[in-house]
């Protein structure tokens, strides 16, 4: 009789913890289809840290030869008042110039005075933002000298770049990962429940921008990053 009982007991035993077990694995399961997916964004400003500046400039004549020859005079002139304030040689690239002739375009006017017009272009790559800022303010000492650069062609443009984004990446990726799980928990604070681990997460794209149109040399980074929490109550 006494062994009845006991082997009664420990199949209730059993049966409890089964039933506890399943209890638990269903809750546990329940949770973690509970899961909220929350983004963090960071943003950080940073100053160019490469610029390239093309001074083009044109020139027009009859005679290809002394058409050349002014080119190259004027390329020299250039090249002098960019080493002159402080620009290196291995910071300058000139390139062959663009001629056109009039005379030879099917469908252009007869009607002109020169034959040849020809765009030279000198271009400044340097890490040196600032001080090519500064010379880009002297360019009237061209114009001085008879060279007029040209503006307001798209092609020409000086461009700004930012390349030290693997710097500051780490950093950047904490920040927005910090701001994600701050959401996270607002969230799971506002509907009564627990932040649980993290289920998976996703890095955006970086992407750099200039921070304004007035001020193309200072660039804005930015980077979201989606993580999913599982929920708790």
């Amino acid at each position: 009789m006494r062994a009845r009982n006991t082997e009664a007991f420990i199949i209730a035993l059993g049966l409890g913890l089964l039933g506890w077990m399943l209890k638990s694995g269903i809750n546990n399961f329940k949770d973690k289809e509970r899961i909220v997916s929350v983004k963090g964004l960071a943003e950080m400003e940073v100053k160019a840290n490469k610029v390239t500046w093309p001074l083009a400039y044109k020139a027009i004549g009859n005679d290809p030869a002394l058409l050349y020859t002014n080119l190259e005079k004027k390329n020299r002139t250039i090249v002098q008042f960019l080493k002159d304030n402080g620009i290196t040689e291995q910071e300058i690239s000139i390139a062959p110039p663009e001629v056109i002739d009039l005379q030879a375009e099917r469908y252009g006017t007869r009607d002109f005075t020169y034959r040849y017009n020809a765009t030279s272009v000198i271009t400044v790559t340097s890490g040196d933002v600032e001080k090519v800022r500064r010379l880009m303010n002297e360019q009237a000492e061209l114009l001085k000298q008879g060279i007029a650069i040209t503006g307001g062609d798209y092609r020409y443009n000086v461009s700004y770049e930012f390349t030290g984004l693997n710097d500051i990446k780490p950093r950047m990726i904490e920040e927005a990962t910090k701001n994600a799980r701050a959401a996270a928990e607002q969230f799971a604070k506002d509907s009564d429940s627990a932040l649980g681990k993290i289920r998976n997460a996703s890095q955006g794209q970086f992407s750099i921008s200039d921070r304004d149109a007035n001020t193309p040399y200072i660039k804005s980074v930015r980077v979201v990053t989606t993580v999913n929490y599982y929920l708790r109550k």
